[in-house]
């Protein structure tokens, strides 16, 4: 597969400033953000899927607006249940740009809105071409009220779930998402006007 590297470097210096000062969530996110950090220094392409040791993908945890509920979609490929996301591509400007064009893809929910701030960074083997690793930057997206989901190629099915209630089988890394989307939401939350 031929890639166009040119194309990911503004992804590229994006991703690079976002983890470099971003305050992670735990100490495992802390250690994924600095290795992380040691893939983007092979250049812009880290970013591109042909990258065999691994490359940089952008996920997204949608929350209704009250928080009551999360999106998971059942991946169609490995048959777990898991967040909205994939691998970023040539015209995305950010991590978060990347994040929310896979959410609203997958979810068909027009009107989501992301917040800028990774949420998590998980580092995972997946089977791109023939094995590699995907770093994964998460995000807090939020769905505005009374939306429907439509699913995409790639879920078998797409399902608001409580919180507390998530369901199985469950993807890897995909419940630590929660306290720290629930927190972002609970800050935007606070910071809208009355």
């Amino acid at each position: 597969m031929h890639t166009d590297l040119g194309t990911y470097a503004d992804l590229h210096a994006d991703a690079t400033a976002l983890l470099s000062r971003w305050t992670a969530t735990s100490p495992a996110a802390a250690a994924n953000r600095d290795r992380t950090l040691e893939l983007l220094a092979a250049g812009p392409v880290a970013l591109s899927r042909a990258h065999r040791p691994g490359h940089v993908t952008a996920s997204a945890l949608v929350l209704d607006a009250t928080g009551e509920r999360v999106l998971l979609c059942l991946h169609g490929k490995f048959r777990k249940w898991v967040q909205l996301g994939g691998h970023c591509e040539p015209g995305d400007r950010s991590l978060a740009a990347a994040a929310l064009r896979e959410a609203t893809e997958e979810s068909g929910i027009s009107g989501l809105v992301v917040d800028p701030e990774p949420i998590d960074v998980d580092i995972h083997p997946v089977s791109c071409q023939g094995g590699s690793l995907h770093y994964d930057v998460r995000f807090a997206v939020f769905a505005p009220a009374g939306v429907t989901e439509r699913v995409s190629d790639e879920s078998e099915a797409l399902g608001w779930f409580p919180p507390d209630r998530l369901p199985e089988p469950l993807a890897h890394a995909t419940a630590q998402l929660i306290e720290p989307a629930l927190a972002t939401l609970a800050r935007h939350t606070t910071a809208q006007p009355s």
